[in-house]
């Protein structure tokens, strides 16, 4: 029956893993709840911001398990540690609770060390060695981490203890700029269960990455942020094979700036994709390759399970159309952003989205004048849109009134928010009547460009009412 009141009273405690004023008073209440709440407030103590004074008192425990070893190594390097580490034994192991791990802790200890005495810091392998001393800690201690952020040089699939620490690991972000190849060949040795891997500053092909991508069973989330300060791109031959080999558990993926590093070919492997998202930061220099792109790869792929795209960066409307026309139905979130040129085709886009994604929620993509006829069609037919925003980079037409009455007559019940960046002209009677719609909806409207130029003084104060009543958001009008 104790048992069954400490799974109980667990299982409450994680509940309320959020709440750390409650837990905290849990603490005191007496030892068995002291001991089932620890683990779980220490869970995650080094993944979450917390300020100074807190840091330092963080920092002073950590250090307070230094072996004696470690010690008089760093007192040999003439590094002092703070007279307030604790020299006695702690009550818990409270390092052993981690599941999290990254930088920012590491942070924390070299200032809570380095910065009362920073006039005495004469070698950067003092930093290197606190830093490798404090990583084999947590390495020693730690068991089944789920999430690491790996953006340092040192070589911690190497330090004793890794097996034990990292062979359950979920989530793993790596930075390139620090890691060599045999240190990720030895963690692909450990690790194989990874769910999450983020991969950034990537410009080239890597052994040792590769060897870890090939080592996961059930690899879903794929983040890939590739090098633009790289004066010369490399073609990442080998990591577009292994991600092709990954296609049938890869659900999700994230391209930053991956035109003209590798052929995309492997998107075509990916038929369980759920989510897209692609960043390009346009250059001029790359729009060949870059057309390629959007006109081979963005056409080819079938992603029938696909349910939210992000494109930033690319001018690629009918690729999208035609990518989200060979879904099945259920697509959630659609979000484009393109480069500061008037876009085309923007109108497919909206056909494709009204006519085959019933189950949308969010839209945020250009409109134009010609698109006026496919405005009506899409919400009808979306009648699960929340979210909608339409931008504009074209001057030359003045549509608002008539976009204005498409959404007072034809909006949804569902819509919660619209946002209009279009530099469009409202007229004061069909504006007004908008903003009441907004009311009887119970929805508001979002930044509103030029609002100020647009409407004339007299109608300025009227829009202020609206802005504090809350139908309308980020206006320019005060």
């Amino acid at each position: 029956m104790n048992r069954l009141n400490f799974d109980i009273l667990t299982l409450i405690f994680v509940e309320l893993r959020k709440d750390h004023k409650s837990l905290h008073s849990f603490l005191l209440v007496n030892r068995v709840w002291c001991r089932l709440v620890v683990p779980i407030l220490w869970r995650k103590c080094l993944y979450t911001y917390i300020d100074i004074e807190s840091s330092k008192k963080l920092s002073n425990v950590i250090l307070s398990y230094l072996s004696s070893s470690s010690k008089q190594l760093l007192l040999d390097n003439n590094i002092m540690l703070p007279s307030t580490i604790f020299s006695k034994p702690l009550t818990f192991n409270y390092i052993s609770f981690c599941k999290y791990m990254n930088n920012f802790i590491i942070y924390n200890i070299i200032d809570t060390v380095f910065i009362p005495n920073i006039e005495k810091i004469k070698k950067r392998n003092h930093l290197n060695l606190l830093k490798r001393e404090v990583c084999k800690l947590f390495v020693s201690q730690c068991k089944n981490i789920k999430k690491l952020s790996w953006k340092s040089f040192q070589t911690l699939s190497s330090f004793p203890g890794a097996q034990t620490c990292f062979s359950q690991l979920y989530s793993l972000i790596i930075d390139m700029n620090f890691l060599n190849s045999d240190s990720l060949y030895e963690m692909s040795q450990i690790c194989k269960d990874l769910n999450q891997l983020t991969i950034c500053g990537c410009s080239r092909d890597i052994p040792g990455l590769i060897s870890l991508i090939d080592a996961q069973k059930k690899l879903k989330i794929v983040s890939i942020i590739f090098n633009t300060e790289i004066e010369k791109k490399m073609d990442c031959e080998e990591l577009n094979r292994v991600l092709a080999r990954k296609g049938s558990t890869i659900n999700n993926l994230t391209l930053c700036s991956s035109v003209g590093f590798i052929s995309h070919s492997f998107l075509t492997s990916l038929v369980n994709l759920k989510s897209l998202y692609i960043y390009h930061d346009y250059d001029y220099d790359d729009y060949k390759e870059v057309m390629e792109f959007q006109q081979y790869y963005l056409i080819s792929v079938n992603f029938p399970y696909l349910q939210y795209l992000l494109i930033e960066g690319l001018t690629c409307f009918k690729e999208c159309a035609i990518l989200v026309e060979k879904t099945k139905g259920n697509i959630l979130s659609v979000d484009v952003n393109t480069i500061e040129i008037p876009p085309m085709n923007t109108g497919m886009l909206i056909k494709v989205i009204a006519n085959n994604c019933p189950k949308i929620e969010r839209l945020s993509t250009y409109f134009e004048f010609e698109d006026l006829i496919y405005a009506k069609l899409l919400l009808l037919n979306c009648s699960n849109l929340t979210y909608l925003t339409f931008k504009s980079l074209n001057e030359d037409y003045n549509i608002g009134d008539e976009l204005m009455e498409i959404l007072i007559k034809f909006s949804p019940k569902s819509l919660m928010k619209i946002t209009l960046k279009g530099k469009w002209k409202y007229s004061i009677d069909v504006f007004d009547r908008f903003l009441e719609s907004c009311v009887r909806r119970n929805y508001i409207v979002d930044a509103i460009d030029k609002v100020r130029n647009l409407i004339t003084i007299g109608y300025a104060e009227f829009f202020r009412e609206y802005k504090d009543e809350e139908v309308v958001e980020n206006s320019n009008i005060t």
